[in-house]
C-alpha cells in the first residue's frame, strides 16, 4: 500500500518546505512548456528547405564609380566573364539575394481594374535571367524556363514572363495551373510560363516567406550598383573570390567588388536570432529542470536527517527497503503531480497571453503533459538517490542518533 494519509500529515506538519516546492514545480512546468514550444517552432523555422544550392551559391555586389560605363553592356560582359571562370557552373544578376533579410517584394492582381481585380498574396520579387533559376539551383515541376531572346533589360518592358514558386501557386490558384495566365503588375500584363517547387524570399519571420517570383529582367543593367550570384561546387568557393576579383578587374578597374557571401552564410546570419533564442531557451529549461530536482532532492535529504528516528523505528518494525523508498518517491509524485496539473493549466493561460500579445501559435495541451512527464523522470531521478540512502538506515543507529 503507498500509505498516503501518513504522507500528506507529515508534509502538512512542515509545510513551508513543500510549499515552495510546489511553487516552484508549478512555474517550471508553466515556463518549461511554453519554451519547449517555442524551442521546436524556432527550429521547425530553421530546417524549412529552402529550395536553393545554398553552399554553391557565391553572391556578391559591384560598384561601378566611372560614369563613362554602359551598365547594360558592361552587366553582360561581366556575366559572360564570370561564367568562362574555371569551375563556375552557371552566373546571373540579380535585384535582390535569398534569405539575406532585405531585397523586394510585390504583388500580382488578375485584371486590369484594380479595383475589382483579385489579388494575389504578397512575393518576393526576383528579376533575373535565363540562368537564374539554374544558378539558384531551384527545381522547375511545371512550365518552362525563359528563353535568352525573352531577357528584358527594364522592369517596364513589354513582354513580361514570370515563374512562380509552388506554394504561391498554390495559395492563389488553388489545384488549377497557373500556366498561362496573365496576372497584371499595374498596366502592365505578366504571363505565368512555370512553377518552381521552393523558392523562398529574403525575410525568415515573414508570413508570405515561401510565396516568390522571377520575372525575366536583367537587372544588372539598370543602375551602377550590381548583384550577382555565381553557382560553383563547395569545394571550389573559397578560391573563387579571389578569381572574380582578378577578371573583373582586369576587364575594368573603374569598379568596387564586395560582400562575398555564400547563400548558405546569408541564411545562418538570418536566422542567428532564432538559433540564439533556441540556444537560451533549451539552456533555461535544463536549468529550471536541475533547479527543482535539486530541490526535491535538498528536501528528501533534510527530511531524512529529520526523520532518522522514525526511519529506524519502521524498519525495527519490519519495514522492508523498498517500503522506505517508496516512501519517499511517493511524496515526490503527489507534489510533481499536484504541482504539474496547476502549471499545466497555467502554461496554457500563459501561451494564449503569449498568442495574443506575440501572434505565437497556441501551445497544444501536449506541452504541459510532457513537461510533466519530463518532471516526473528528472525528478524520480533525484530522488532516487537519498531515498535509497535512507532505505539502508539501520534501526540500532537510528536508535543511537536519538
Amino acid at each position: 500500500m503507498l500509505h498516503i494519509k501518513p504522507i500528506l500529515s507529515s508534509l502538512m506538519r512542515s509545510k513551508s518546505s513543500p510549499i515552495l516546492l510546489l511553487l516552484q514545480i508549478i512555474l517550471s512546468v508553466a515556463i518549461v512548456a511554453n519554451a519547449s514550444f517555442i524551442i521546436y517552432e524556432r527550429l521547425s523555422l530553421m530546417q524549412r528547405e529552402s529550395g536553393y544550392a545554398e553552399a554553391q551559391i557565391l553572391t556578391f555586389s559591384v560598384y561601378n564609380f566611372d560614369p563613362a560605363i554602359d551598365n547594360i553592356k558592361q552587366n553582360e560582359v561581366d556575366q559572360l566573364i564570370l561564367r568562362a571562370l574555371p569551375n563556375v557552373i552557371d552566373a546571373s544578376s540579380s535585384n535582390m539575394l535569398p534569405l539575406s533579410g532585405g531585397g523586394w517584394m510585390d504583388r500580382y492582381v488578375d485584371g486590369p481594374n484594380e479595383d475589382t481585380a483579385k489579388s494575389t498574396p504578397g512575393f518576393a520579387f526576383y528579376l533575373g535571367n535565363d540562368h537564374l533559376l539554374n544558378v539558384m539551383g531551384a527545381k522547375l515541376v511545371a512550365g518552362r524556363n525563359f528563353n535568352p531572346d525573352e531577357i528584358n533589360t527594364n522592369i517596364d518592358d513589354s513582354g513580361m514572363l514570370a515563374l512562380v514558386s509552388q506554394p504561391l501557386a498554390k495559395a492563389f490558384w488553388g489545384d488549377e495551373s497557373p500556366l498561362g495566365k496573365t496576372m497584371y503588375q499595374g498596366t502592365q500584363t505578366v504571363t505565368i510560363i512555370g512553377v518552381v517547387d521552393k523558392l523562398q524570399g529574403a525575410w525568415v519571420d515573414h508570413e508570405n516567406f515561401e510565396y516568390s517570383v522571377i520575372q525575366n529582367v536583367d537587372f544588372g543593367g539598370s543602375s551602377s550598383n550590381k548583384m550577382y550570384m555565381v553557382r560553383a561546387l563547395p569545394e571550389h568557393i573559397p578560391a573563387l573570390e579571389e578569381a572574380i576579383r582578378s577578371a573583373l578587374h582586369a576587364e575594368n578597374p573603374n569598379r568596387v567588388l564586395d560582400n562575398f557571401q555564400t547563400v548558405a552564410e546569408l541564411r545562418n546570419l538570418s536566422y542567428s536570432n532564432h538559433r540564439l533564442m533556441a540556444t537560451v531557451l533549451s539552456m533555461m529549461v535544463v536549468l529550471l529542470l536541475l533547479i527543482t530536482a535539486l530541490g526535491l532532492t535538498g528536501m528528501v535529504m533534510f527530511n531524512i536527517q529529520r526523520r532518522t528516528k522514525q526511519i529506524g523505528t519502521r524498519r525495527a518494525l519490519g519495514a522492508r527497503k523498498r517500503d522506505i523508498i517508496q516512501y519517499f518517491m511517493v511524496e515526490n509524485y503527489l507534489i510533481c503531480i499536484v504541482g504539474g496539473l496547476i502549471g499545466g493549466v497555467l502554461a496554457l493561460v500563459l501561451g494564449q497571453q503569449l498568442m495574443s500579445l506575440y501572434s505565437l501559435p497556441m501551445v497544444p495541451v501536449i506541452y504541459p503533459i510532457m513537461s510533466v512527464i519530463g518532471l516526473l523522470v528528472v525528478t524520480t531521478l533525484a530522488v532516487i538517490v537519498p531515498a535509497t540512502k535512507a532505505a539502508n538506515i539501520s534501526p540500532a543507529m537510528a536508535t543511537r542518533s536519538v
